[in-house]
Order: structure tokens, then C-alpha cells, then sequence
């Protein structure tokens, strides 16, 4: 099959991954060139490199460019099969493990048996979504479309010294259209779940509690089984329904909070995070995290930003629509590359002031989804 050449000058990691998914998906070999050529530092850093080499290895896939900083990579799946087994990657650095796993997810479709695949590196780090993120909002939304997958935790990792270590575990998987309402009309959110986390060199500071008591008291909430004060909030008819403060092993000290938004019957709507940082105090960082969730509650997105980018690959995979928060360069780039293979994309709603459905079509005309 002819090569399909693909340009990342304009586009970053995620360019790369879904890339990646993608030709292991179509059988198509592919050469990009400008390999996250939008970054101050372009090419592969160690975390792109880690995607770039587990991928190759799942499916025996003939690769060039599998150098740090490399910008131009050829990636051949060739004739394979995906066998599931048990496989370890070391990232090496405090790179994502998040992102990783991001990668590999959409393979449960050509998967026949189940994998399992335990990854070195950083579980809650800037640039990309935390562990808790991915458990807790993520899969849970991906598994009510057919995918079938968790993640084990064994030890966190924070910059700048990494050394988390999780496990995913990956199922073969048929997944459903993406066409649920809720996907492109928001439910009201009833629920919110708290996930704070601590490295264990915090422990004595309450740190973990004491974001979670920030985001509470910011969004104008109160710990689970208590009534809510006489706010003005968004959130003023919502519920905390779990609120789970984990003091975990880690290499360096770091910590992470996850609000999820759910509705009625439990869905999640979206995730909103926050990583500590020093000298920040961590009733801040738990604001931060509330600041986003009120940022989010201020459009009518169905989905927050991190799952715009992600779920395009599962609409490539299956069809359907959702309401993203924005047509940003970032999901632009992304529909362009499902397009470049050939998957059939409606954007309703251009720019970054608005948000907007991206549809993919199931082999018939795009149906109307609405106005932005």
C-alpha cells in the first residue's frame, strides 16, 4: 500500500499518536515529517519516542527515525497481529504515562486477546491529563461504547523524577457510535466525584485534603453527606457524591487533584485537574481545578478539552458526533489527519470563540446536528 506522507509542522504529540493508531487501524504505512514541529523544542522527546517504539513492538511494525529529537518518522504496520501478552516500557524520564496509554487504547479493536501493559514514567504530569483523569472520566465514558479497560496503579510519578508505574489493561473491543445525546446536548450536572492525591512525603502537610477542601469551598460545596451553603454557584444543585484523598508512594513529592461532573445517572460528563506545584499552596490548587470546572459549566460543551482531542479517534473508529468546547488549531489539526485517512469529517462551528460538533459519518450523509 502507498506510503501516506503526513505533516506535523503545525500540530503536536497528539498528531503523532493518533497518527500512529491510526495506521496500525488501516493497515497504512505512513512518513511524517516536521514530527511536533509546533513545539519551542520539535521532534521526539522521550515520551513520543516510548509511543513510537511500545507501537512498533505490539505489532512488529518496520520503523525509522526511532531517535530522541528525531522530526521525520516511518512507521509500516505491514501484516500483523495484535496477540495481546504482557509488555513493559520504561519512558525513562517523567514522561507521560497518560498519553502512553492514550495510544494504545483505540487498539482493542484489532486486539485478540487481552494485553496487558505496565509503563515506567510520569502518572501525573503538566501537558497531560492525570492517572485519576484517565480512570475516573475517560474509560468510564469509553466503556459505555464497547471498550473494554483499566488501569492498576501501583506507585505515582511527578516531575521531575517520574518513577510512577501503572498497568493497563486492555480487552478486545467492539466500539459502539459515539451518537449519544448527552454527547452533543450537556446534561445537567448532578454529581461531582473528588479524586486528591498526595505523594507520601506530603502526607504531614494534609496536603491531598486540603485541595480537595479548596475546590469544595471554591465551587461553593461542602464534603460528602453535607448540606450545601446558600451560594450562588453553578453547581448549587449538584451533589458530592465521593470524594477520595489518597496518600501515595512516589519517587519525588507531587500531588494532583480530579473534579469529574457527572450527571443523574452517573455518566461523567467531564474532568477538570490541577497538578501541585512548589511554593504554591494546596487549597489554590484545588481552586485551580475549580476554576476549570466553572469554566466549563460557563459554555455548553458536552466534553472538556482534554476528551475533544482524544475521542476523535473512537469517532474515526465508529461514527458519530460531539460538542467540543472549540475548534482549536489543536482539534482542527486532528480532524485534517483523520481526513488524510480518508474518514469523512464535518466541523459545524470554526475558530476558538465558539463551541462547535465535530460529526464523522458512518457511510451515509452526515445527519444535521444542530446549531452552534
Amino acid at each position: 500500500m502507498t506510503t501516506l506522507e503526513l505533516d506535523g509542522e503545525h500540530a503536536g504529540g497528539q498528531f503523532l499518536r493518533n497518527a500512529l493508531a491510526l495506521s496500525v487501524l488501516e493497515s497504512r504505512p505512513i512518513r511524517i515529517e516536521n514530527v511536533r514541529g509546533d513545539r519551542p523544542t520539535p521532534g521526539l522527546a522521550h515520551q513520543h519516542l516510548a509511543v513510537l517504539e511500545t507501537m512498533a513492538e505490539l505489532i512488529d511494525a518496520d520503523v525509522s527515525g526511532a531517535d530522541h529529537g528525531a522530526e521525520t518518522v516511518a512507521f509500516d504496520p505491514g501484516t500483523f497481529r495484535l496477540a495481546g501478552g504482557e509488555y513493559a516500557v520504561d519512558i525513562g524520564t517523567a514522561g507521560s504515562v497518560t498519553l502512553l496509554f492514550d495510544a494504545v487504547l483505540p487498539l482493542a479493536t484489532v486486539l485478540e486477546s487481552p494485553l496487558s501493559l505496565t509503563v515506567t514514567g510520569g502518572t501525573d504530569v503538566a501537558w497531560s491529563p492525570p492517572l485519576d483523569y484517565t480512570r475516573y472520566v475517560k474509560l468510564p465514558l469509553l466503556r459505555r461504547f464497547g471498550l473494554t479497560a483499566a488501569i492498576e496503579c501501583e506507585r505515582r510519578g511527578f516531575y521531575p523524577d517520574g518513577g510512577g508505574r501503572a498497568t493497563l489493561h486492555l480487552a478486545p473491543s467492539e466500539i459502539e457510535p459515539l451518537d449519544a445525546p448527552s454527547l452533543v446536548e450537556r446534561p445537567d450536572v448532578a454529581g461531582l466525584r473528588v479524586y486528591s492525591t498526595e505523594a507520601a512525603a506530603l502526607a504531614e502537610q494534609d496536603v491531598a485534603h486540603r485541595q480537595a477542601a479548596g475546590a469544595l469551598n471554591w465551587l461553593g460545596l461542602e464534603s460528602v453527606g453535607a448540606e450545601n451553603p446558600d451560594t450562588q454557584s453553578a453547581l448549587d444543585e449538584c451533589e458530592v457524591v465521593e470524594q477520595i484523598e489518597t496518600t501515595a508512594a512516589s519517587a519525588c513529592p507531587g500531588s494532583a487533584i480530579v473534579l469529574r461532573l457527572e450527571s443523574e445517572d452517573g455518566v461523567p460528563i467531564a474532568g477538570c485537574n490541577a497538578l501541585g506545584e512548589r511554593g504554591v499552596p494546596a487549597e489554590r490548587v484545588g481552586e485551580d481545578a475549580a476554576d476549570a470546572a466553572n469554566r466549563f459549566l460557563a459554555g455548553d460543551a458536552a466534553v472538556d478539552r482534554h476528551l475533544a482531542d482524544q475521542l476523535l479517534v473512537f469517532l474515526a473508529l465508529a461514527s458519530g458526533r460531539v460538542r467540543v468546547p472549540a475548534v482549536t488549531d489543536h482539534v482542527d489539526s486532528s480532524c485534517d489527519l483523520l481526513e488524510s485517512f480518508g474518514v469523512p469529517v464535518e466541523r459545524v462551528g470554526e475558530g476558538t470563540g465558539a463551541t462547535a460538533v465535530v460529526a464523522v459519518e458512518s457511510g451515509d450523509e452526515v445527519s444535521e446536528v444542530g446549531g452552534v
